[in-house]
């Protein structure tokens, strides 16, 4: 059974730093890629960030290039999520997800197989 359970999610100030943690299991990082999105009040989830399965390929949406880091530990089994120079706009329940096209977490609505519940980042201003 694959599990995506998120953890780190907390109230930070605008020009911090946070680390989320995605803990995973029934799964390996060579077949599965895995990804944050994130859900702004009133907005519609959006991709943040993926590492491709195998090589460990990354991919991030335009907003936060530059400051934001997903890495992963296989020894772990869990995929982080460093996250840098926060704006209030980063304020969104972030989410692990598994299975998809890397190249599809900027789409709209991407084909995903597996989410996790969810961690709530707030930034204030």
């Amino acid at each position: 059974e694959v599990q995506l359970v998120e953890s780190g999610g907390a109230l930070v100030q605008a020009g911090g730093s946070l680390r989320l943690s995605c803990r995973t299991s029934g799964f390996s990082y060579e077949h599965y890629a895995v990804g944050w999105f994130r859900q702004a009040p009133g907005k519609e989830r959006e991709g943040v960030a993926c590492i491709s399965s195998g090589l460990g390929d990354t991919y991030y949406a335009d907003s936060v290039k530059g400051r934001f880091t997903i890495s992963r530990d296989k020894a772990k089994n869990t995929v982080y999520l460093q996250m840098n120079r926060l704006k209030p706009e980063d304020t969104a329940v972030y989410y692990c997800a598994a299975n998809f096209n890397p190249r599809e977490l900027t789409d709209r609505r991407p084909i995903v197989d597996y989410w996790g519940k969810g961690t709530l980042v707030t930034v204030s201003s």
